[in-house]
């Protein structure tokens, strides 16, 4: 080697020095700024992990509502004909007892105006008789028809009862519905005020 070569190699070395010097310095300034970065990143996916297992809910709760919306909806729709049908007996039961005391209201007038014309002193004994025995058949005719309106009304007070019970069931099956759309709405203005 030669004082040339010595000199380039002995001017090299400084910078080679300093630039030795300076990885450990910047390695010095780097690692905070490093852990910062990580610490920020972690939060960053706990807060996005946290998000996620609360859509997640969130979705399990709405599918879970949905379903049960569903199952009450059918419930519902059947309930609405068992209670259409209650009522079309109790119209049945009510407008068989009111025929049934129209007729009793007719066959009362008709009786009385038999019995009207018995006591009548110009009716031949034969005439007599028969309006008689026409009287007799209309006083069982009458007894009979009294006992079927007494069935009829029990009939239409049963029918009543069991319409009431019904709309009761479709009341109850309302109210539920009511309660799961407040819950699902709630469950929606959860998710829309959460902070994500």
């Amino acid at each position: 080697m030669n004082i040339g070569e010595l000199e380039i190699e002995f001017i090299g070395r400084p910078h080679m020095h300093r630039s030795c010097l300076l990885i450990p310095v910047f390695l010095l300034i780097s690692a905070p700024v490093f852990g910062q970065s990580t610490a920020t990143d972690s939060q960053t996916l706990q807060a996005l992990l946290a998000e996620v297992r609360q859509l997640h809910h969130d979705l399990q709760t709405t599918t879970v509502a949905a379903q049960r919306a569903q199952i009450l909806l059918y419930r519902l729709q059947g309930q609405e004909v068992i209670v259409a049908r209650a009522s079309q007996r109790l119209d049945d039961a009510r407008a068989k007892l009111a025929e049934i005391q129209s007729n009793r209201t007719k066959l009362t007038s008709d009786t009385k105006k038999y019995e009207d014309l018995v006591s009548q002193a110009e009716n031949s004994p034969t005439e007599k008789k028969q309006i008689e025995d026409l009287l007799s058949q209309l006083k069982a005719k009458l007894a009979s028809l009294e006992n079927e309106e007494q069935q009829k009304q029990t009939r239409e007070i049963e029918a009543e009862d069991e319409l009431r019970a019904e709309r009761a069931k479709l009341g109850e099956l309302q109210a539920q519905l009511d309660r799961l759309e407040k819950t699902l709405e709630s469950v929606g203005q959860q998710g829309g005020t959460n902070p994500h």
